[in-house]
């Protein structure tokens, strides 16, 4: 769970850099009025506030998501975990391909921009694998770390 959040918090800073101006304030009546406009039926579990994003988990249509909004109310990603079967066939065919000796630690989807992107933390006896994928473009290697064997 620890690396899920390293790489969402690592793909969220490059979003909001490019996605804002940064402002200083806690605007939460504007974030949750966007965020109502956004998702009208949703449920709200948890608020969590950090330097520079909000991250809203919410339950819609018996689904936890995650909505990841700047400081100035601009929804800025939207996550939620997913099954291997749930991956476009494209990504779930190459995952079987080419690491069939790992076992799926953390997988899910995120949509920021308009894109839809697949982030997948593999894991095997000697190391870990983390791949950024989408439909279009296949998996790319998003970081490699190699276990310390004692």
């Amino acid at each position: 769970m620890k690396k899920v959040i390293l790489i969402c918090s690592i793909l969220l800073t490059a979003v909001i850099s490019t996605s804002f101006a940064n402002g200083n304030g806690d605007n939460r009546n504007g974030i949750m009025s966007s965020f109502k406009e956004e998702f009208a039926n949703a449920q709200v579990t948890k608020w969590e506030n950090y330097e520079d994003y909000i991250k809203i988990t919410f339950v819609s249509n018996e689904q936890i998501l995650f909505a990841y909004y700047s400081k100035n109310a601009e929804l800025l990603a939207v996550s939620r975990n997913i099954l291997s079967n749930q991956l476009p066939i494209n990504l779930l065919k190459s995952l079987k391909k080419n690491f069939s000796g790992y076992w799926i630690n953390e997988l899910f989807e995120i949509d920021a921009n308009e894109e839809t992107s697949y982030y997948v933390s593999l894991e095997n006896s000697d190391k870990t694998v983390v791949l950024r994928g989408q439909a279009i473009n296949g998996w790319q290697v998003y970081h490699i770390e190699k276990k310390i064997v004692e």
